[in-house]
């Protein structure tokens, strides 16, 4: 060793002795834990200092417990983290023109950290929430040769009195508009979060994410929303820290298990869970830094077209359950089963467990586990786990539609994204189609379209339009404050949203993101005036759907004239990026824009950017 070794695997040991480990345990196997821990906790559990969000602030017991368990296995634990920001924190101020920027940032630094222990035999990722967790996935997937493991942080659980992360969101909005007193504000505010650790309890973007996670078998099954600081939460960490030794030991790599077909597990999932469009971003991001190719919008559009969506969860509906009532219901493997049944799964596939995707699955449907969480759902909460996940054939009887749709139009001509199963019901046609069509209300900040709504400004009927939130604009800010605003006031389910900024999981409504180009880009959304008439059609059988300017001042018009008085008119002189865009979030667009855009994951493509540069384009 003294010989052939390099003087920093030398030094390391080294460091490792200086920190207290047992010279005699020096030469065991070294694996890395990665985590997103945030905040400081007291040895009662009381804070110290604070972390963002309730999603990363238990993550250091995981952290702890894998660590526990692979010193028992006789292997040498390393721990680092990079914590990550909230996006319900930073919802409606300037720290979200940093938070989908974050994740590129947060997995290179993630990437950078696994590259600094060179004699790591695998890596632990621990993540929970909106862009931590699909950082870590970026960052797991890279590891190729060497084994890797995804812990999900979990999820918190809903008071006994009071309101849901999502919901409690809008007593800003309530208020101004007379709904809510003071106090009833105060004490929904101090109750929605019912404990301390785990990410919200509805099927946002963290959830979502870690439903994804499972599906492309980075996570051993049925890990995946489990409730933050239980005993079941915590023997996740344990068995994936002997999974991630078993993989080791087999020679199971990373590209071994994140596959072509895994990721069109995955899609496949997120269909049936009716999960948050914000993965249409993630997923390709992740499949990019496996060496994977990236998944098209065509292959979304498709897989959302044959996938019947399964899961009745928050906010989609129809009940809306919460993400810790579909883990006891029996969470992604119980939604796996439907779906092998149904042939919409590639059960071939390896997952992290070391077995074929089949053969957990086959496990999961005769464990003593998956009867005893169901048979708790029914004791505890009196709810039958099969009105929380559903066969197709119940799915459909109930009304249950698939989730994403991607109209298409003479202001969206690259495309757009909606959740048409959130859409208020009582506003579709017994053809099972959204239609609206009325005047644009036009917004070029967040800012000033949140203040419209809480004076009353916007009105039934119209359509508002919110610009320069994309990339270029605002960082692709999330949107949550305004569809969530306009959720909770009554007159606002018959307002439709057009943005080419994006949304939080969360939301929902006739809300038609990721509009493309964005109008700094030189979009038509950049040429829309105020009172134009605009026309959203969603068809939810067929998932197919148009955004057209169909009307301006001199009446109405048909969608080819729309396009060509588009195409004649100059863009809005009030374009412009936010004032507080920070200037590392102006690289990031111009680093996405050079390696693929909205569509392609928003991720850097080094290779692209690198002959971009030297092209001079």
């Amino acid at each position: 060793m003294l010989i052939n070794q390099p003087s920093g695997n030398l030094f390391g040991l080294t460091q490792s002795a200086g920190m207290g480990w047992d010279p005699q345990r020096l030469l065991d196997p070294e694996f890395l834990i990665l985590s997103t821990h945030g905040g400081l906790r007291g040895e009662d559990g009381r804070p110290i200092a604070l972390g963002f969000h309730t999603g990363h602030w238990e993550v250091g017991l995981l952290v702890a417990e894998a660590a526990r368990e692979l010193k028992s296995l006789h292997a040498v634990p390393f721990a680092g983290a990079c914590t990550d920001p909230c996006d319900g924190r930073t919802q409606g101020t300037a720290g979200m023109m940093d938070s989908l920027p974050y994740r590129n940032d947060a997995a290179m630094v993630l990437r950078r950290l696994m590259r600094s222990l060179p004699t790591r035999k695998g890596v632990l990722g621990v993540a929970t929430c909106d862009k931590g967790l699909p950082a870590m996935m970026m960052a797991l997937a890279s590891s190729g040769p060497l084994p890797a493991v995804l812990v999900p942080g979990g999820v918190t659980l809903l008071p006994d009195e009071g309101e849901d992360a999502g919901k409690v969101q809008t007593i800003g909005a309530r208020f101004a508009q007379n709904q809510i007193s003071l106090q009833y504000a105060a004490d929904m505010g101090c109750r929605a979060c019912a404990s301390p650790g785990g990410g919200c309890q509805f099927l946002g973007t963290a959830a979502t994410a870690q439903v994804v996670g499972e599906a492309l078998g980075l996570a051993l099954p049925h890990t995946a929303l489990a409730p933050s600081g239980h005993p079941i939460w915590l023997d996740g960490a344990r068995r994936s820290s002997r999974s991630l030794l078993r993989l080791h030991e087999l020679q199971i790599a990373t590209r071994d298990v994140l596959t072509a077909a895994s990721v069109r597990n995955a899609m496949v999932l997120h269909a049936a869970f009716g999960g948050s469009t914000n993965l249409l971003l993630h997923l390709p991001a992740i499949a990019f830094h496996a060496g994977l190719r990236r998944p098209t919008v065509a292959e979304w559009a498709e897989v959302n077209r044959e996938v019947p969506r399964l899961v009745d969860a928050l906010p989609n509906g129809p009940r809306g359950f919460a993400t810790v009532q579909v883990f006891l219901a029996g969470g992604v493997p119980e939604v796996m089963l439907h779906l092998r049944r149904a042939g919409f799964l590639d059960g071939s596939v390896k997952t992290v467990s070391g077995e074929s995707l089949g053969a957990s699955l086959d496990w999961w449907e005769q464990s003593q586990r998956r009867r005893e969480l169901r048979e708790t759902l029914k004791k505890q909460d009196g709810i039958d786990p099969d009105d929380v996940i559903m066969t197709p054939d119940s799915a459909r009887s109930r009304g249950l539609t698939s989730t994403v749709c991607f109209p298409l139009g003479n202001l969206a001509p690259e495309g757009s994204v909606i959740k048409s199963t959130a859409i208020d019901p009582s506003l579709i046609d017994e053809n099972n189609v959204y239609r609206h069509r009325g005047p644009a209300r036009v917004f070029t900040t967040e800012e000033a379209a949140i203040r419209a709504i809480k004076a009353g400004e916007v009105a039934h009927g119209d359509v508002l339009v919110l610009i320069c939130g994309g990339p270029k604009g605002a960082g692709m800010q999330e949107t949550y404050q305004v569809t969530s605003a306009l959720k909770m006031l009554p007159h606002c389910k018959h307002v439709a949203v057009i943005t080419d900024a994006r949304f939080s999981g969360v939301s929902t409504g006739a809300c038609v993101g990721h509009v493309s180009p964005e109008a700094l880009s030189g979009g038509p959304i950049g040429k829309i005036l105020e009172g134009d008439q605009v026309e959203i059609v969603v068809d939810r059988e067929r998932l197919t759907g148009t955004v057209h300017l169909v009307g301006d001042s001199s009446g109405l018009f048909g969608p080819e004239e729309g396009a060509r008085r588009l195409m004649a008119r100059s863009v809005r002189p009030d374009l412009a990026p936010h004032p507080d865009l920070p200037d590392d979030t102006r690289l990031w667009a111009a680093l996405v824009q050079a390696s693929g855009g909205v569509w392609g994951g928003c991720v850097y493509d080094t290779d692209r950017i690198i002959d971009r540069l030297a092209t001079g384009s």
